[in-house]
């Protein structure tokens, strides 16, 4: 019973990741390769034929092929992220978390996770173009 539940959980955790993905192709505040990389890791665990879905899919497949492959995340995607996570936790440590010990733990895993974003490789739209089934000529 418990298997149940926790797959209908991570599958309706893709799920609305993938939506978020998608709103994130649409507007420049939401990172799209962050959500779609969570929803590959719940499809995985849930659900393989919807993995096979995301990763064939035309417009959502290459963000995580291009992940996968080491070509990274887009620059955009890295400056979105991190201007969200900066803004959304300031708010929480500044206005919703009255401890000091916690405001400085959340100051440090922010950090954390600011710096592991930064770290990750860079994918430059320009120099290397979309991740592609299709061989080219050159």
């Amino acid at each position: 019973m418990m298997n149940v539940v926790k797959r209908y959980i991570l599958v309706a955790s893709g799920t609305i990741s993938v939506i978020l993905g998608v709103i994130g192709i649409i507007l420049p505040l939401l990172p799209t390769t962050p959500f779609l990389l969570l929803a590959a890791f719940c499809y995985t665990r849930s659900s393989p034929s919807l993995y096979d879905k995301l990763l064939k899919a035309k417009w959502l497949g290459p963000y995580i092929k291009n992940y996968r492959s080491g070509k990274g995340i887009p620059l955009k995607t890295k400056i979105t992220a991190i201007v969200v996570l900066w803004v959304s936790s300031f708010y929480s440590i500044l206005f919703i978390v009255p401890l000091l010990f916690v405001q400085i733990l959340l100051f440090g895993v922010v950090g954390y996770i600011t710096y592991y974003i930064l770290s990750l490789k860079t994918y430059h739209t320009r120099e290397n173009p979309p991740y592609s089934d299709r061989q080219h000529s050159s």
